[in-house]
């Protein structure tokens, strides 16, 4: 079981690096002439942030599921909760891909606004390696090592997704 814990680790780990380095290319890389205007991607912001809603009620359900001790609840709403993440990570690549630049904050509240964004980049970047861990280890039965890490992995992906939430409604 340790061999095997360990290859699937080391794959969870090689995912989370392209994964990011992916998304990191497709927002800042360069981008073939006239791409920006080939595809109207408008709503997809708003798409985003109800898709994060989406998640942070699920992950909140999921916790009281497994508070009340509903196993087989709570895996399927957590692996509902990563299926809408995974579905905010693919919407938020096309959106960037197809619309050049970020979209700059004119707001009031710069220093808030750039503290939200930049912990926000941050912890999204850990929740990728924190959730997959946390899911396989839940999907391996290793109720142990889930819990364990299921207590950190809960707050970050919560503030990831709430965050995400308030960047929107701050820009938008």
């Amino acid at each position: 079981m340790v061999n095997q814990d360990s290859f699937w680790l080391r794959i969870i780990y090689i995912v989370s690096v392209i994964i990011t380095a992916a998304v990191a290319f497709l927002i800042l890389g360069p981008r073939p002439e006239g791409i920006g205007e080939s595809l109207d991607v408008s709503k997809l912001p708003l798409f985003n942030a109800i898709l994060n809603v989406i998640t942070t009620i699920l992950l909140i359900y999921g916790y009281t599921l497994i508070r009340q001790k509903k196993r087989q609840q709570h895996k399927t709403i957590m692996l509902t909760a990563f299926g809408t993440s995974s579905t905010f990570l693919v919407s938020y690549v096309i959106y960037h891909w197809f619309k050049a630049g970020p979209k700059q904050y004119t707001g009031d509240f710069t220093e808030i606004y750039y503290f939200i964004l930049i912990t926000h980049i941050i912890l999204a970047v850990i929740i990728i390696p924190l959730a997959l861990i946390t899911l396989y280890r839940g999907w391996t039965d290793n109720i142990g090592k889930h819990r364990k890490i299921a207590r950190i992995t809960l707050p970050i992906w919560l503030y990831v997704s709430v965050t995400g939430v308030v960047i929107y409604r701050m820009l938008y």
